[in-house]
């Protein structure tokens, strides 16, 4: 079944990046400012305030101001929310109220493009927002170049990987409101508990366990060492995460959305 639906889809899923594309080129102050604003929110809450009680973090043998400790948690963070709330409620909204599905799949294109086409945008908001961030906190310089640049095409696949598990959800909730539970349970605990604001050296070693299988962690790894400069082979790890976890959400996107709107 799932063989099947992948042979569904074709380049014709740039058509709904492409209408999507169009709609935010209307509202593109309305989505630039939110990533443009947010560090600066951060970095003056936490670079003025926190930062001077915390003092300096330990990463990996090296001394760290805390500011440079979570600004690549804030990248992190922009990447994750991004794609999952677009491809939660942006995405709901255009499948249930807006009635944009069902004007897209009267025409050629297959259910399995339409979907497509929504994780791509997903992770194309993902990538939006961390350039804009990326472009922030350079000016304060607190990433190290050109090793940070990698954080761009990190935007897009784990925007991916966060688009995929958002539209699961969105073929499963049977509401809007039920979003907030894959919020609270789901996205709530990665943006605490994943090594954003304190190193997981701080957590009890089975609250590390538990840590190391939320995706975000490795999100966070990975765009930490990139800002940082930190280019190791402990990166393989998180590369391998981020592989499984688009192998098993994926397929797992396309068949709820499948029951939902075919069945």
């Amino acid at each position: 079944m799932t063989n099947m639906r992948l042979s569904n889809i074709s380049v014709r899923f740039m058509r709904i990046w492409q209408r999507n594309l169009v709609v935010y080129r209307k509202i593109w102050l309305v989505n630039f400012l939110p990533p443009l604003l947010e560090p600066l929110f951060y970095l003056l809450a936490f670079g003025v305030g926190l930062s001077t009680l915390v003092g300096d973090i330990s990463f990996e043998g090296r001394e760290m101001s805390y500011i440079a400790f979570i600004t690549p948690s804030l990248l992190a963070i922009a990447i994750m929310q991004n794609a999952f709330f677009e491809n939660t409620y942006a995405s709901f909204v255009r499948m249930y109220y807006q009635k944009t599905f069902d004007a897209m799949m009267a025409t050629p294109l297959s259910l399995e493009e339409v979907i497509v086409g929504e994780i791509m945008w997903g992770a194309t908001k993902s990538v939006i927002a961390a350039t804009i961030m990326l472009s922030v906190v350079s000016a304060f310089g607190l990433v190290s170049y050109p090793e940070a640049l990698g954080v761009l095409p990190l935007a897009f696949l784990w925007g991916f990987a966060f688009g995929c598990i958002g539209m699961f959800f969105t073929g499963i909730v049977p509401s809007i409101d039920m979003f907030n539970l894959p919020v609270f349970l789901f996205i709530t605990p990665m943006f605490l508990f994943s090594g954003t604001f304190f190193p997981l050296s701080g957590l009890p070693e089975w609250a590390q366990k538990i840590a190391m299988v939320l995706p975000l962690t490795h999100l966070v790894q990975m765009t930490r060492r990139l800002c940082l400069g930190m280019l190791t082979a402990d990166l393989l790890w998180p590369a391998a995460y981020l592989l499984l976890f688009c192998v098993v959400f994926f397929p797992l996107a396309l068949a709820s959305m499948h029951r939902r709107l075919i069945h």
